[in-house]
């Protein structure tokens, strides 16, 4: 298992958290992904270690912005 720690802007809600959790979640092997809304940190436990571009995908795809 390996676990990286990415910035993500533009979460202002609990909502936000969700979606970002489970864009992030679906990227394979992914075990757990921890957000807090607060300072933005998105925690990634996965099997391997992740594509950056793969993470900002999902990311964006859930309407946010991952701070390289």
């Amino acid at each position: 298992m390996t676990e990286a720690t990415y910035t993500v802007e533009g979460m202002t809600c609990a909502h936000c958290v969700g979606a970002v959790r489970e864009e992030v979640g679906e990227l394979a092997g992914v075990r757990e992904v921890d957000v807090d809304l607060t300072s933005g940190a998105v925690k990634v436990v996965s099997e391997q270690p992740l594509a950056a571009d793969a993470v900002a995908a999902a990311v964006t795809e859930a309407g946010y912005r991952l701070v390289a």
